[in-house]
């Protein structure tokens, strides 16, 4: 090995694992649902994104295995050569339905769709503005596109009218475009896209919504921008197909000539295989689910509710989720690694969250209830964060 690669591998690793900002890696044995075995040891699961319990669903499972029977395990292609399959223009007309737009194209992971679809419509040519609470694959995906980033205050409109403005009155750029998480997935508040439509038709913005953590939560299931009935008003709506989905992969919908464009210019789609034939018929069947009914959502938030409720009035500090999402705000890096770690030895998996991940300063434990969770999974939860917060000063 390069020894200069090795001293800045040790010196990087020594840093992180010294200011508690080294995430050690836990295997889960056997599936991901509402209780999870690790180590031999088993804990209930409040880290998980599978928001519908839809992971471990049955049904999708018979759709999986029937469609690797009769498609194979692979698309055996590029989609642009001939791994395009009748599964995957099911599930893209199924999604498309499902999101009120045309059209919609998948990709093999969410993180894969901000990579395409931002570099495909934007250029060096072009301004972003782009909240500053943004994911890292958005972040990734501007800066691949080369246009000008221009940072946008979190969720503040006043500074995305004045950014806008000026973007679009300096002249110096061809298109403008404002991208936002729709729920912001470690505070679980979400984006105002009434007043950012508003802005948008004034200043002519292409508007894109990552709505990772929306899809299946927001909107009776169909996302944040249904949630708000917009869907004719956001040019770009993304969205992961491994949260509250429950399999892999994301999408993009909107406008027939978008998707077609995406098609022939989003560099994931033209050079990299698509989504196995199990996957893909396992999504439609889930996005079917979704479609057909909200037992499941609303299961999601009455246990999300719950939670909230129950880890408020034990005071901690849950900042202003408006989802099911709900962050125990530590602050400091170790001390939150240090709650992580002993609602792990009593029996809850609830993965601390720290720089970068969020700012310094604001470590936290974020607790993510599914629809799969009982009350009595839940109400042993919440004895168990009584027991370790006042153990370690956080609550009284």
């Amino acid at each position: 090995m390069s020894q200069k690669l090795e001293q800045y591998l040790q010196s990087n690793l020594e840093y992180l694992k010294d200011n508690g900002l080294y995430n050690e890696i836990d295997v889960v044995e056997g599936a991901n649902g509402p209780e999870i075995t690790v180590a031999g040891k088993r804990l209930i699961n409040l880290s998980s994104n599978n928001y519908l319990g839809l992971a471990t669903n049955d049904k999708l499972k018979e759709a999986a295995i029937e469609a690797i029977k009769t498609h194979g395990v692979g698309a055996g292609a590029v989609r642009t050569i001939n791994g395009t399959l009748d599964l995957h223009v099911e599930l893209e007309n199924t999604l498309a339905e499902f999101k009120g737009t045309e059209a919609a194209v998948a990709f093999q992971s969410g993180f894969n769709c901000n990579m395409a679809a931002i570099q495909a419509v934007m250029n060096k040519e072009d301004a972003i503005l782009s909240d500053e609470l943004n994911h890292a694959s958005i972040i990734d995906g501007c800066r691949l596109s080369r246009a000008k980033i221009i940072r946008v205050n979190h969720s503040d409109m006043d500074d995305l009218r004045a950014k806008a403005k000026e973007a679009v009155e300096s002249g110096l750029y061809k298109k403008v475009m404002y991208i936002t998480d729709g729920v912001f997935s470690m505070d679980g508040d979400v984006a105002k896209l009434p007043e950012i439509v508003e802005i948008a038709k004034e200043f002519d913005l292409i508007t894109y919504v990552d709505d990772a953590h929306g899809s299946g939560v927001m909107g009776k299931g169909a996302g944040t921008v249904k949630h708000f009935g917009l869907e004719k008003e956001i040019d770009l709506q993304m969205g992961t197909l491994s949260k509250a989905i429950g399999v892999v992969g994301g999408y993009v919908a909107g406008s027939q000539d978008l998707i077609d464009y995406l098609k022939v210019a989003a560099r994931p789609f033209l050079f990299s295989t698509s989504l196995t034939p199990g996957d893909t018929k396992a999504i439609t069947e889930a996005v079917k689910t979704l479609m057909a009914s909200t037992e499941l959502h609303d299961k999601l938030w009455e246990n999300g509710d719950y939670l909230k409720a129950g880890l408020k009035d034990l005071g901690f500090e849950i900042g202003n989720s408006e989802t099911p999402i709900t962050p125990c705000i530590i602050g400091e890096e170790k001390k939150a690694q240090e709650f992580s770690k002993r609602l792990k030895e009593e029996g809850v998996y609830a993965k601390s969250i720290v720089f970068p991940t969020v700012p310094k300063g604001t470590g936290r434990v974020r607790n993510m209830p599914t629809a799969a969770h009982t009350k009595e999974m839940l109400d042993q939860a919440l004895e168990i964060y009584a027991k370790v917060g006042r153990e370690l000063g956080i609550i009284n």
